[in-house]
């Protein structure tokens, strides 16, 4: 069996060659047993080895992928060659034994550089063994002589100059391409910036939706505290008030495999960000209705809408590929939903929908920026380039999707990205296209009231709201008389 370092070399290499990091590593993972979340009785020491060799494998990988940039600064710094010059699968090699000195403490300095130096052997460096076990031995005395007086708050804590300019130094520090921290520095300032990229290296919590047409929050709590984990209620805060979202429980603590956990076969909750839940209780889709999500895989929104509308009426989920779909229909007939129909095609090119709805949703393709912590390769897969080509998609699908609103409809726009060109540069040309719609935001006495910016859209940053980062925006025409939603329940 090779070690969960071997296993997660292998899943960086799969990366570095294209594939996605979570495929990756489910492909890697699967090639030996599964893992078990319980010790069998004929081997209960070794069930539980590879229980924790997995969770070595997930943290190397994903830290790893999420701190390049910095380890390739250190590599620069403690190399005669820059980490863009070593061949490819030695700089995978030394990002995870820089990584073990640097972010895991719980792993021995000493372990750190002899499984390195081992991998390196084992993976065709052989004649470069002594020249990894120097650098990191190295790195290792740098960090024992560092003082914590010597680095500002969240930098290396070791005596390595840090570039001066603050968009390079917070990307340095805190790995991230400096295009990311210019669109957050000029929304945010420096002070906060750096707090939100802090909160997007942070393992992400897990969130679950409750499925109400089949249990409580009471229930799968009860249930999740007889396995040993901890659920808590969500609340956002504003000021004096809050909101506490009705279907959200986050969950502490480790308890193994989602399908293992308590409810799932029985479809009493989905796994959910609270704030991507908060997108369906916006649109506020009501029994009876027909419902469109124009992006509707995997499912979250979709599902979510048909239960908030008690399974009675009509929810279309629509995506581009049949394949996307069939995740879809899974998550519907786990949580015993009969109101979806799935729509296989592109979003923009559908008339048959003209005017058919009451409520459309346009949960849009998007950067992703307030998800970074989930996908720990997306920093380095999007480019301003890549953020020019989705907000042309967006636009198209929201321009489109506005022709399926009945009048007096609903209509809503969302993401989860923190990028003002994909949100607010979005509505504002929506707007300026169609003279007769307008933002309809929710008011008192709607909970989501206070959620609401000035300018009339909600967004969520993660490092003040403690949940994945979102935009989202609720239009309606002109003259239509609906001003507000009327029926979340807190």
């Amino acid at each position: 069996m090779p070690t969960a370092r071997q296993m997660a070399f292998q899943v960086l290499r799969a990366v570095q060659r294209g594939a996605f990091a979570d495929v990756a590593l489910d492909r890697e993972l699967r090639s030996l047993a599964p893992p078990l979340d319980k010790p069998t009785r004929a081997a209960p020491a070794s069930a539980w080895e590879m229980q924790r060799e997995h969770r070595l494998v997930m943290e190397l990988v994903y830290g790893s992928l999420r701190r390049q940039r910095t380890l390739d600064f250190l590599i620069d710094r403690l190399a005669t060659r820059n980490a863009s010059q070593q061949p490819p699968d030695l700089r995978l090699i030394l990002h995870l034994g820089l990584y073990q000195l640097t972010y895991l403490s719980h792993i021995p300095a000493s372990a750190a550089v002899d499984t390195t130096v081992e991998l390196a052997k084992t993976n065709g460096f052989k004649g470069l063994a002594g020249f990894v076990n120097g650098l990191l031995r190295r790195y290792a005395r740098l960090r024992e002589r560092g003082e914590p007086g010597q680095a500002r708050r969240g930098e290396l804590g070791v005596p390595m100059a840090l570039p001066a300019d603050p968009v390079e130094r917070l990307g340095v520090v805190h790995s991230y391409p400096d295009w990311i921290i210019e669109v957050w520095l000029a929304q945010l300032g420096e002070t906060e910036t750096e707090c939100l990229c802090q909160w997007l290296n942070q393992t992400p919590v897990l969130d679950l939706r409750i499925n109400p047409l089949r249990t409580s929050l009471a229930q799968v709590r009860q249930a999740l505290g007889d396995r040993g984990l901890t659920a808590q209620p969500v609340t956002i805060q504003r000021g004096e008030q809050s909101y506490l979202l009705p279907q959200a429980l986050r969950v502490v603590g480790s308890g193994g495999a989602i399908p293992d956990l308590p409810g799932f076969t029985e479809g009493w909750w989905l796994v959910q960000d609270s704030s991507a839940q908060l997108v369906s209780h916006l649109l506020d889709p009501q029994p009876g209705e027909t419902v469109i999500d124009a992006c509707a895989a995997p499912g979250g929104k979709a599902t979510h809408l048909a239960e908030l509308m008690q399974d009675q009426g009509t929810v279309w989920a629509c995506d581009r590929y049949s394949s996307r779909l069939r995740k879809v229909k899974e998550n519907a007939q786990r949580l015993g939903l009969r109101s979806l129909r799935l729509q296989v095609g592109d979003s923009r090119d559908w008339p048959q929908f003209a005017q058919q709805a009451d409520r459309v949703l346009v949960d849009a393709p998007c950067s992703g920026l307030g998800t970074l912590h989930r996908h720990a390769d997306a920093r380095w897969r999007q480019t301003p380039e890549s953020v020019q080509e989705l907000t042309q998609l967006q636009g198209e699908l929201l321009n489109h999707a506005a022709t399926w609103v009945k009048p007096g409809g609903v209509l809503v726009y969302a993401t989860c990205t923190l990028h003002p060109a994909e949100n607010e540069d979005i509505v504002a040309q929506f707007l300026a296209n169609h003279p007769t719609w307008q933002l309809a935001p929710p008011r008192p006495p709607s909970p989501l009231a206070m959620l609401v910016d000035p300018a009339g859209w909600i967004k969520l940053w993660p490092h003040r709201d403690q949940m994945d980062g979102f935009f989202m925006a609720r239009f309606t025409r002109s003259h239509d008389e609906l001003t507000g939603v009327h029926n979340v329940s807190v």
